[in-house]
Order: structure tokens, then C-alpha cells, then sequence
């Protein structure tokens, strides 16, 4: 357990500590435990965190810019009122985490763990999902629009009420997520159909 200096560090165990409202900027964390802080109103831009652990911590209110959770274990953590803005999420886990409301916006998520999540009507316009694990999250009307689904895992996936115009889903996704009452654009509907084996023509097309 050791720092480097104030502005990267690794091994530091936070466990429990009072970090309320600080603010950092352009610092990195490496296999840092964060377990049960209180980092409520904490403020981050430009910052890495790699391999870190957030278990029961109390991120609610904080607000990241341009900063990077990179394989990071977040479990029972409480992310309500956070906002991530031009983050990475990149490989990080959630498990058990409170997540509403919670504000993303030109966030990577790609391969990060969302099993079982709960983000009904939050707004995830744009978002990277790839190779994302979302088998059984709640996505209930949420905002899908231009999002990038390709190679996520959405078995069990509950989207309806979502909208998934723009969205990039593969087959598989087509085939494992409840989409019922979702809204797509037509070119998804075909790639829907044709996903369950349908063959779709034009109207005056040949028999």
C-alpha cells in the first residue's frame, strides 16, 4: 500500500474514507479500494482509475468529465444523481448498484458488466455498449436512440418502451432481448424479421 505522489497512485487502500465534494483533476489510481468511502459530490476531469474497487461506496451526486473507469468493481455502489460525461467505462462491473438517475453522455461502455441493472428511462442516446454484458437489465423506456449494441449480450434484456431508432443491434441481440413495445426505424425492422428467419419483400414484389 503506497503512492507515488499526489497525482498517481497505487495500492491505496480509501476504505472508508470521507472524500465528500473534493474535486481532483488529471490524477490516476491503480488497484486503489475505495470500499465504503463517502465520495458523494466528488468531482473528477481528466482523471484514470484502473482496477479499482468501489464496494458499498457512496458515489451519488458526483460528477465526471473525460475521465476513465477502467475495469473497475463497482458492487452495491450508489451512483444515483452521478453524471459521466465523455467517460470510459471500459471492462468495469456493476453488480447490485444503485444507478437511478444517473446522467451518461458520450460514455464507453463497451465490454463493462451490466447484469441485471436497473436504468429504466434513463437516456442513453449515443452510447457505446459493445461486447457489453446486459443479459436481464431493465432498460424499459430508455433512450436508445443511435446507441452501438453490436456483440453486447442482451439475453433477457427487457427494452420495451425503448427506442432503438439508429440503434446498432446484431441477430443475436434481435433474438435474445423482450423488445415488445419497443420503437425502430424500418431498417431495423427488416434485420428484426430476418433475424427470426422471415423473409421480407416490397410490395408488388414477386411471390
Amino acid at each position: 500500500m503506497w503512492s507515488v505522489n499526489d497525482t498517481e497512485v497505487i495500492g491505496e487502500d480509501y476504505a472508508d474514507a470521507v472524500l465528500f465534494k473534493e474535486s481532483w483533476e488529471r490524477r490516476s489510481f491503480d488497484r486503489c479500494d475505495f470500499s465504503e468511502a463517502d465520495m458523494r459530490g466528488l468531482v473528477t476531469k481528466g482523471c484514470t482509475f484502473t482496477n479499482c474497487t468501489f464496494r458499498s461506496t457512496d458515489l451519488g451526486d458526483s460528477k465526471h468529465t473525460a475521465t476513465a473507469f477502467r475495469s473497475c468493481t463497482f458492487d452495491r455502489a450508489v451512483l444515483s444523481g452521478a453524471s459521466f460525461t465523455s467517460c470510459s467505462l471500459l471492462g468495469s462491473s456493476f453488480t447490485a448498484c444503485v444507478l437511478r438517475p444517473i446522467s451518461l453522455h458520450e460514455t464507453d461502455l463497451t465490454l463493462a458488466s451490466l447484469v441485471r441493472v436497473n436504468l429504466r428511462k434513463v437516456d442513453l442516446r449515443g452510447l457505446r455498449f459493445r461486447e457489453a454484458n446486459l443479459n436481464e437489465a431493465d432498460l424499459r423506456d430508455t433512450d436508445l436512440r443511435g446507441a452501438d449494441l453490436q456483440a453486447a449480450r442482451l439475453l433477457g434484456t427487457n427494452l420495451a418502451g425503448a427506442d432503438l431508432r439508429g440503434a446498432r443491434v446484431d441477430a443475436n441481440g434481435w433474438v435474445q432481448a423482450k423488445i415488445a413495445g419497443a420503437t425502430v426505424d424500418l431498417t431495423m425492422a427488416v434485420a428484426f424479421a430476418a433475424a427470426h428467419g422471415l423473409t421480407v419483400e416490397e410490395l408488388g414484389g414477386e411471390s
